[in-house]
Parts: C-alpha cells; sequence; structure tokens
C-alpha cells in the first residue's frame, strides 16, 4: 500500500555499485510483532481463508453444473489453428471459473485486505467478519463490498490468458515431443 516505516539501507549490489536495500519480510515482521504483538502478523488471515475456501467450493460447483468439454491432448499431428482452437476454449472455459468465484469471493478479500491496512493508519474499525459486514454496508451499500473488483478480474484475466498463450507458444515451437 506504500507505506514504509523503516527506511531503506545502503548496500552493495553484485557490480560493486552501492544501492538502497527495502527491509526485508523479517524485518517487517519483527516490526509488526514489536507494535502490534504477534496477532498482527495474522491480521485479515480468517476473511482471507474464507476468500480461499469459498473460491474453491465455487469451482467445484461449477465444474459440476458446467463440466468441460472432453478436453484432447494436442499433439505434433494438429496443426497450430487446430492446438489454439483447444487452447482458447480451454482458457475460456478457465476465465469463466476464475471470473465467477473472485466475484463470489471478493468481498471476504476487500474484508481482509481491509484488516490488514488498517495497520498502517493505526486504526480499530475492522476487527472480525461479521463486524467488518456491517460496518462497510453500513458506510458504503453493497457496492462497498465489489471496491476493486474490476482490476482484479482484468488483472486475474490477463495473467490467465497470458500464460496459457504463452505455454501454448513454448510447447508449440520450443519444445519437441520426441
Amino acid at each position: 500500500v506504500g507505506h514504509e516505516p523503516m527506511p531503506p539501507t545502503i548496500g552493495t549490489n553484485v557490480l560493486g555499485r552501492k544501492v538502497l536495500y527495502l527491509p526485508s519480510f523479517f524485518t517487517y515482521a519483527k516490526y509488526i510483532v514489536q507494535v502490534d504483538g504477534k496477532i498482527g502478523l495474522f491480521r485479515g488471515l480468517s476473511p482471507r481463508l474464507m476468500s480461499n475456501a469459498l473460491s474453491t467450493v465455487t469451482r467445484g460447483s461449477m465444474k459440476k453444473v458446467f463440466p468441460p468439454d472432453e478436453i484432447e491432448q494436442v499433439s505434433n499431428k494438429d496443426d497450430m489453428k487446430t492446438s489454439l482452437k483447444k487452447v482458447v476454449k480451454e482458457t475460456s472455459y478457465e476465465m469463466m471459473m476464475q471470473c465467477v468465484s473472485r466475484m463470489l469471493a471478493h468481498p471476504l478479500h476487500v474484508i481482509s485486505m481491509r484488516c490488514m491496512v488498517q495497520f498502517v493508519g493505526r486504526e480499530a474499525k475492522y476487527s472480525g467478519v461479521l463486524s467488518s459486514i456491517g460496518k462497510i454496508f453500513k458506510e458504503e451499500g453493497l457496492l462497498g463490498f465489489f471496491v476493486g473488483l474490476i482490476p482484479h478480474l482484468l488483472g486475474d484475466v490477463v495473467f490467465l490468458w497470458g500464460c496459457n498463450l504463452l505455454a501454448h507458444f513454448i510447447n508449440a515451437y520450443l519444445v519437441d515431443d520426441s
């Protein structure tokens, strides 16, 4: 979130030049323990776990309701056009699953992020899942649970398509099946 509670340290890189380094994870964790105690390290964990569980259950349910078509293995015999169609079909199916599960789990992601970020401002507004739901609904309405959904979805979709197409082109042009 752009908050740096500790200054960077001066060090040297591989080439021997002086550079500034941000503190490591362990340094930040030690700082959080000093400020908030060990419980501060786990702030926002329960809504995050609930978000992941909801996403997993959603994906499993969707696979039952909308089973994927028989996915054939792409081989050297397939021409580029046919194998690319298969990749597009599989990626579209994965994208649908990702978008629906992200939309359902996003409110819990928002709660988790707000619980973690309040460390920066030393607030104590969001403490539990149920109380956070009440506060967000009271102050921002239903749309408050979906703040940042569009960039999150766009990031997921671009990453999914990028990875799957890159893997396809690497397998098609750089990897020999023999």
